[in-house]
């Protein structure tokens, strides 16, 4: 090892590449040429005295070494972010941008009109959404913000819950004109049913109101919530479907109200450095208000009190 300490340019085109698993990757998340990350992986590696990454089928994976400095590494990103942020005087200004994190059915359907109320008031913050079900790390600075359905774990985050969202069968109308309403698990299992195509995803639900699941129930089979609930509303078959999300569409008609469904915590987090952050905060609460009142919304009369047409 070098007496020179590595500068964080180095470690910043490290952990890209780390994240990116190429300097390929690494050199577009940057916005930097692959041969700069390149030098900069090579600097740093002759600085430290110590190999940092092997080639495998999949691109570079990081050493054993590498991955005990990912964590010092990223504690160095917030800190740069934290510094730019403070020398823009953005940390207690309404401008600059937003990276929010929430599932696809969250990000496309609820989200929309609850964030552009906010730009209504704060059109100088920009707005960047992943939509992804997966679970991406606040403390990695993949996002901002996060809309979460399960509660989150790490101590550094400033997380609040807002609400509850049941989820239920529904059916199209038109679709229980041709099959009638099932009344029984078992005659639903007779019927078309959305459901998952990958065993890693019908993990999600473990049964059907009882009935165990296999990829073979469904006739309608996709690994996208989005998908999914096109299927839904286009009259494919029976699926799952968030209650306060059908009452927007009046042809679907809730299914076997209390039989098949199960309930989701929502909560909404961001890592605890960002409470300076001005701009940071008024997304927060304003998602925590919008979503507390999305959950809110309650199921509609069961189709079945309403009767069979």
């Amino acid at each position: 090892m070098t007496d020179a300490s590595p500068g964080w340019e180095l470690y910043r085109s490290f952990l890209a590449v780390v994240r990116e698993g190429s300097l390929s990757g690494g050199a577009r998340l940057l916005g930097l040429t692959q041969p700069t990350v390149g030098r900069h992986v090579d600097s740093l590696e002759a600085s430290l005295g110590v190999g940092l990454f092997t080639r495998s089928q999949g691109g570079l994976a990081p050493t054993e070494v590498a991955l005990a400095l990912v964590p010092h590494a990223e504690a160095m990103a917030m800190a740069a972010e934290a510094l730019r942020r403070a020398a823009s005087g953005e940390a207690e200004d309404d401008r600059g941008t937003i990276r929010i994190t929430a599932s696809e059915m969250i990000g496309t359907e609820a989200l929309p009109p609850i964030l552009a109320r906010f730009s209504e008031d704060h059109p100088r913050i920009a707005v960047e959404l992943v939509l992804s079900n997966r679970t991406d790390d606040l403390i990695r600075r993949d996002a901002d913000i996060a809309i979460r359905m399960v509660r989150p774990t790490q101590s550094s985050l400033v997380a609040r819950k807002v609400g509850v969202i049941g989820l239920g069968l529904h059916a199209h109308k038109n679709l229980i004109q041709r099959f009638g309403m099932p009344m029984t698990v078992e005659e639903l299992t007779q019927l078309p049913i959305i459901g998952f195509d990958r065993e890693s995803s019908i993990r999600r639900l473990k049964d059907l109101g009882g009935f165990p699941l296999s990829r073979e129930l469904f006739a309608f089979r996709c690994d996208s919530d989005v998908g999914q609930f096109a299927a839904l509303k286009a009259g494919v078959g029976f699926g799952m479907c968030q209650y306060p999300l059908a009452r927007r569409y009046p042809d679907l008609v809730p299914v076997m109200t209390g039989v098949i469904e199960f309930e989701l915590d929502v909560w909404i987090a961001m890592h605890e450095d960002l409470k300076t952050s001005r701009r940071m905060r008024l997304m927060f609460d304003h998602l925590a208000e919008e979503m507390a009142a999305y959950t809110r919304l309650s199921p509609r009369e069961p189709a079945e009190k309403q009767g069979r047409k």
